[in-house]
C-alpha cells in the first residue's frame, strides 16, 4: 500500500521542478530577445556605419579625382618625390616639358631626371626644348606637420621671357636709335657738300671722259650712302602703314620671285603651307613684301649646302596679340642660330656675316611693329629656323564664300577695303643678315 505522504512530497518536487523550468525558460525567452534587440540595433548600427563609410569612400574618391584635375590643369609642372628622392607622381605639364610619361618618370631619381634635361634648381630661366623654365622646390607636408617628401615645380615662363627680351630690345634700340639719328644727320650735310662738289665737277671735267667717270662714281656712292641713311632715319621713326587686304598667296609669290637669286644660288627646295581659309592678310602690300624678302634671303643663306625653304600660313592660336591673329612663318632646314645670338638678332648692325650690314632682320622687326604684329623666333642649332610673324587679322576678313571682289563693294584705294593710318616707310636698297 502507497504512503499517502510521500506520494504529496512527489506531486511537491515535480510541481517545484516545473516552476523552475518556467522561470528558467522564462529568463531566457527574455534573454533571447534582449539579444535579438541587441543584435539588430548592432545591425542598424553596422548599417549606419557601412553607409557613412560608403560616403566617406565617395567623398575621398570625389576629393582625389578634384585634385587630380586641379594638378592636372595646372600650368608649372610638379614632380612628387619621396624621402629618398625618388619621383612618386607627377602632372601632365612636368611630363610634356621633361618629354615624358607620368609612368616612365614614376620609380626614377628626381635629380637625375632634372640632369639629363640639362636643369638645376634655380629661379632664372633655363632653356629645354624650346620653352624656358624656372626650377623650385618646396617641403610637402602631411597633416601633422611632418615632412613626407617634397615637390620640385617648373615653371614655363617662355612667354615672359620673350616679353622681358622685347622690352630690353625696345631700350637697346630706343638708345641705339638716338644716336643712329644724330649720326646719321651729322653724316648727311657733308654728304650734301660732297655730292654739290662732284656735281659741279662732272660739268668741269665735260672734255675728259675718263677723269669724268671718277666723279660719277663718287655721285653714285653718295647716293647709295643717303639711300642707306634714310632707311637708318625711317627705321629710327617708323610710322604706321597704310594697311589693306591683300591676297596672301600672290604677295608670298612676288617676295619669292624678289628672293629668286638667293634661292637658286643654294639650290632650296621650296614649300608653300597655306591655310585655304585665309585667302587675304591685313597689311601694307609693299612692305610686307620687304619684311619676306629679307626673311627668305636669310633662310637661303643658312642653307649654303641646300635644303628646304618652308613659307606657311596659320591661324594664331597663341591670342599673343590679344585679337585674331595670322602666322605667317618662314622656316629653314640650315644651320640654326647660337642661343648667344639670339637676344641680339634684331639688333641694328649686328651680324654674323662677313659682307651683312646687320639691318635686314631689323628692318623686318620695325615692319612687323609698324604693323602692329609681333614676331617670333624658334631655332635649333643644326637643324634650322623658324621665324614667325604674327599680324593682326579683322573680324572683318574675308572668308571662304566671300571672295576678294565682294569686298570692292566697300570701295577704297585700288578696289580693297583700307585704314588710312600714317605714311608708309620708303624700305630700299636694304642689306641682309
Amino acid at each position: 500500500m502507497t504512503n499517502p505522504m510521500r506520494h504529496s512530497d512527489e506531486q511537491i518536487c515535480l510541481r517545484t521542478a516545473f516552476e523552475s523550468f518556467d522561470q528558467a525558460a522564462r529568463a531566457l525567452q527574455g534573454s533571447y530577445a534582449a539579444l535579438a534587440a541587441r543584435v539588430e540595433r548592432m545591425d542598424l548600427e553596422l548599417a549606419r556605419s557601412n553607409e557613412a563609410l560608403r560616403r566617406q569612400l565617395q567623398e575621398n574618391e570625389a576629393m582625389r579625382i578634384h585634385l587630380d584635375g586641379i594638378l592636372e590643369s595646372l600650368s608649372t609642372g610638379v614632380l612628387v618625390v619621396d624621402e629618398t628622392g625618388v619621383i612618386t607622381r607627377s602632372n601632365r605639364q612636368a611630363a610634356r616639358l621633361l618629354g615624358s610619361t607620368d609612368v616612365e618618370l614614376r620609380g626614377r631619381p628626381a635629380a637625375v631626371v632634372l640632369e639629363s634635361m640639362g636643369l638645376v634648381l634655380d629661379d632664372r630661366p633655363q632653356r629645354v626644348g624650346q620653352a624656358m623654365v624656372t626650377v623650385a622646390e618646396s617641403p610637402l607636408k602631411i597633416q601633422s606637420g611632418d615632412r613626407a617628401g617634397k615637390l620640385i615645380l617648373i615653371q614655363d615662363v617662355s612667354r615672359l621671357y620673350q616679353l622681358e627680351e622685347q622690352v630690353q630690345r625696345t631700350d637697346r634700340l630706343a638708345a641705339m636709335g638716338e644716336m643712329i639719328g644724330r649720326i646719321a644727320h651729322e653724316i648727311r650735310n657733308p654728304l650734301g657738300s660732297v655730292e654739290l662738289f662732284a656735281s659741279l665737277l662732272r660739268n668741269d671735267l665735260s672734255d675728259r671722259p675718263a677723269a669724268r667717270q671718277y666723279a660719277e662714281q663718287i655721285s653714285q656712292a653718295v647716293h647709295a650712302m643717303d639711300r642707306l641713311l634714310a632707311n637708318l632715319l625711317a627705321y629710327m621713326k617708323p610710322t604706321r602703314p597704310v594697311r589693306a587686304w591683300h591676297a596672301a598667296e600672290p604677295l608670298i609669290l612676288d617676295a619669292l620671285s624678289l628672293a629668286a637669286h638667293a634661292i637658286a644660288h643654294v639650290r632650296a627646295d621650296v614649300r608653300l603651307d597655306l591655310d585655304p581659309a585665309i585667302p587675304a592678310i591685313w597689311c601694307h602690300e609693299e612692305r610686307m613684301k620687304q619684311a619676306l624678302l629679307n626673311l627668305i634671303v636669310n633662310a637661303a643663306q643658312a642653307m649654303p649646302n641646300g635644303g628646304i625653304l618652308t613659307i606657311a600660313l596659320k591661324p594664331d592660336e597663341s591670342h599673343g596679340l590679344g585679337t585674331r591673329a595670322v602666322r605667317l612663318t618662314v622656316s629653314d632646314s640650315g644651320v640654326g642660330i647660337d642661343p648667344a645670338h639670339r637676344s641680339r638678332l634684331f639688333d641694328p648692325f649686328f651680324t654674323t656675316k662677313a659682307e651683312g650690314t646687320g639691318l635686314g632682320l631689323a628692318i623686318v622687326h620695325s615692319i612687323v611693329d609698324a604693323h602692329q604684329g609681333r614676331i617670333d623666333v624658334d631655332s635649333t642649332v643644326g637643324r634650322g629656323s623658324s621665324f614667325s610673324i604674327v599680324l593682326p587679322h579683322p573680324s572683318a576678313s574675308f572668308s571662304a564664300d566671300r571672295s576678294p571682289d565682294d569686298e570692292k563693294e566697300k570701295k577704297g584705294k585700288g578696289g580693297v577695303v583700307e585704314e588710312e593710318i600714317g605714311e608708309p616707310i620708303l624700305v630700299e636698297d636694304v642689306s641682309h643678315d
